[in-house]
């Protein structure tokens, strides 16, 4: 037997039987009508090699230990101790052109696991969980239950390290033997470990080889392993990583794992994009921010810090709205006792000694002048110096007989208690419901070391009360917008996602390291999702200086803010950066619908960007370490129409003085051109002298014939 899954010019085939879960057979371009099942079954039987089982590694969607599967099973779990051992068998399907739900049962051992897989039928996204019910009398323990396992046809594996201020760090590595395994245990995403997996054919690039990539979309804890088996074949495994004794499911009680999302491109990432981009717009974010302008932001921390002064931050709100923003954040500070990092959270009404007739006066006056008015929150958490935690100390997540390690000064609070949920949403409710806020920065700034609730491990059930905080405040207020903070990209997923509107990419404004960061990010994420702030001069996290041109060019492609004190700027300074504002509405339409294609540069340290709509191409490259040559090899520019002719013209030339030759002559001189896109591919574009920390902005725009 088999199942297909048609959709975005894909098919994928799975060969079924009454025993086990599906195996996957094919998952490569859309095939014709006829049936394929009797050639794939001859050309995925294998050989057996010596010392192994009579049937061999059973590698399936769902490989079980009981089925004489040696490698790591999708299913671990035990009733008081006592081994499960699983054989299943299939015993029901629904089944359509592009989705199925298979259910799986093993009586014997009291298991019933579900597994739905779903193909977008534009985009060819492919989605897998596993719904896992006990039915048997005696509790079931999970130790681990997997979304899925797919069996890789490639070895060489991206997967994405960082710190705090440096995330997205891609990593190339080969798995010759035994597993990879990148582990999260601190009950967000994580700056070091995010859920995002890439496998392809060696030296697959940006724009070659065929690629595979995996996204766990979940906010907890979670594991992604990657393992050779003993007979060479590859498995991939991510699911959410569950603390002892988590899940103990009563008779009739289940376990629902987060969404596996993987994605296929035979134009290595590039490819991978065009399928995920759109997949993000439509369904993850349900078509919510399509041709919805996303607002130029001016966010007030690296201004003012905790130094709230309401002179200031009008002055502050009157530039910026001369510039051209159309929302203003107040960031941390603004609440009640809060002079530093040390109190106040959990205390979500205006600081009377900062704001003595509250918040209103300062709304107005953003409001008054043009702009939208957003907050800063952090409701997750709370400062043992807070009135909350003075009133309930029994609120925070953990053993109340151990000291907790903090974080920032801070302690979770315990969101799996009915009770802890409902004061904090009621003070952000009453707080939206008093003063026209159309937007809020929730922030989450610590990870959870003592992630236990009544003396159970909890990270699950908090990360599902979060979800749960997001969707209540939602629906009471559905014009409130909401991004996704987590000391900058510590929470960036596509589960947190489905209820926010921005992340907050990285606490970091360096544009030198904004360049690496954002070009990962924008593998999986689109750029209308992806905050990015024009800093101060000297950055607030590396100390290192960068032109404004450069701060300007790289917020422009992106969900563009401001975060510098701008009353301390020039009015030159202040000129410039209205105009890179002024272009980046221009452009924003397209660059917010756009394809983006990440260009290859034989020079490593030229990070080169494409964003491709109907009307409009933006070329972006920021040279970001000393070239190694004298003059940089041209730019060929990937992802235009062959036969169409496209006008090129320098966006904003950088001002420093130049010598004739220090750039082509029609570069140099403002000069348009007009070249056909196969030239442009072929031949490239001429890029000017970039010294380390320049960049060069290019706008083509398609001639009408």
């Amino acid at each position: 037997m088999t199942l297909r899954l048609d959709g975005g010019g894909e098919t994928l085939i799975f060969l079924t039987s009454t025993e086990g879960a599906p195996r996957l057979a094919y998952w490569g371009p859309a095939l014709g009508a006829g049936d394929p099942a009797p050639a794939l079954a001859a050309l995925r039987d294998r050989p057996l090699g010596g010392g192994m089982l009579d049937d061999g590694e059973a590698l399936t969607w769902l490989p079980q230990a009981g089925e004489g599967f040696t490698g790591h099973p999708t299913l671990i779990g035990h009733r008081g101790g006592q081994a499960l051992i699983v054989q299943l068998c299939e015993v029901g399907r629904d089944v359509s052109a592009h989705a199925a739900a298979i259910r799986l049962a093993d009586t014997l051992a009291g298991v019933e696991l579900t597994l739905t897989l779903i193909l977008d039928a534009a985009t060819g996204v492919l989605s897998s969980r596993t719904h896992l019910t006990n039915l048997d009398k005696e509790p079931l323990t999970v130790d681990w239950l997997a979304a899925g396992a797919f069996e890789s046809p490639h070895a060489e594996l991206l997967t994405f390290d960082g710190r705090w201020a440096r995330e997205f760090i891609p990593v190339r590595q080969t798995l010759a033997t035994g597993q990879i395994v990148k582990d999260n245990r601190t009950g967000r995403t994580s700056h070091h470990s995010p859920p995002f997996l890439i496998a392809g054919e060696t030296g697959f690039g940006e724009a070659r080889g065929e690629a595979f990539a995996l996204h766990l979309a979940w906010s907890g804890d979670h594991r992604i392993l990657a393992e050779r088996l003993r007979d060479g074949r590859i498995q991939i495994q991510p699911g959410e990583l569950l603390g002892p004794g988590e899940i103990i499911l009563g008779q009739g009680e289940a376990y629902q794992t987060p969404t596996l999302y993987l994605a296929r491109s035979e134009a290595g990432l590039n490819g991978l994009s065009d399928r995920l981009h759109p997949f993000v717009r439509n369904v993850i974010l349900g078509g919510r921010l399509n041709a919805k302008p996303r607002p130029v932001h001016y966010n007030t921390w690296e201004a003012v810090y905790f130094d709230h002064d309401r002179g200031k931050l009008e002055t502050l709100a009157r530039l910026a709205a001369e510039i051209g923003v159309e929302r203003f954040v107040l960031d941390d500070g603004w609440f009640k006792g809060r002079t530093g990092d040390h109190a106040a959270l959990g205390d979500w009404t205006a600081d009377p000694a900062k704001y003595p007739d509250g918040l209103g006066p300062l709304i107005a006056h953003v409001r008054g002048l043009g702009m939208d008015f957003g907050l800063w929150v952090e409701p997750e958490m709370a400062n043992a110096d807070s009135d909350l935690l003075r009133a309930h100390p029994d609120w925070i997540l953990g053993d109340p007989a151990r000291l907790q390690p903090l974080g920032r000064g801070q302690y979770v609070l315990d969101l799996t208690r009915p009770e802890v949920a409902r004061a904090i949403f009621t003070q952000i409710d009453a707080l939206l419901a008093a003063h026209p806020i159309a937007y809020l920065k929730w922030d989450m700034n610590r990870d959870l070391t003592h992630g236990v609730s009544a003396g159970r491990a909890a990270v699950h059930r908090q990360t599902l009360a979060v979800y749960t905080l997001i969707d209540r405040l939602r629906a009471a207020h559905p014009s409130v917008e909401i991004e996704s903070c987590a000391s900058g990209g510590g929470r960036a997923d596509y589960e947190i996602l489905r209820r926010t509107d921005r992340v907050w990419t990285s606490d970091c404004n360096d544009p030198i390291e904004r360049q690496h960061i954002q070009r990962a990010f924008g593998i999986f994420f689109p750029p209308e999702v992806m905050g990015v702030h024009v800093g101060p001069r000297a950055a607030h996290t590396t100390a290192r200086s960068a032109s404004l041109r450069l701060r300007i060019m790289t917020a422009l492609v992106g969900h563009m803010g401001v975060e510098a004190d701008i009353s301390a700027m020039t009015p030159e300074e202040r000129a410039a950066l209205a105009a890179g504002i002024a272009h980046h509405k221009t452009l924003r339409a397209g660059l917010h619908a756009g394809r983006t294609v990440r260009l290859e540069h034989p020079d490593p340290g030229c990070l080169a960007l494409a964003i491709i709509s109907e009307g409009q191409v933006l070329v972006t490259a920021a040279q970001v370490e000393t070239p190694r040559a004298a003059a940089l090899a041209p730019l060929r520019l990937a992802g235009l129409e062959p036969g169409r002719s496209y006008r090129i013209e320098t966006l904003d030339p950088p001002s420093r003085p130049r010598r004739t030759r220090d750039a082509s002559p029609f570069l140099a001189k403002g000069e348009p051109l007009v070249a056909d896109g196969s030239l442009l591919l072929h031949a490239g574009l001429p890029l000017p002298i970039l010294r380390a920390g320049e960049i060069a902005a290019i706008l083509l725009t398609p001639v009408v014939a």
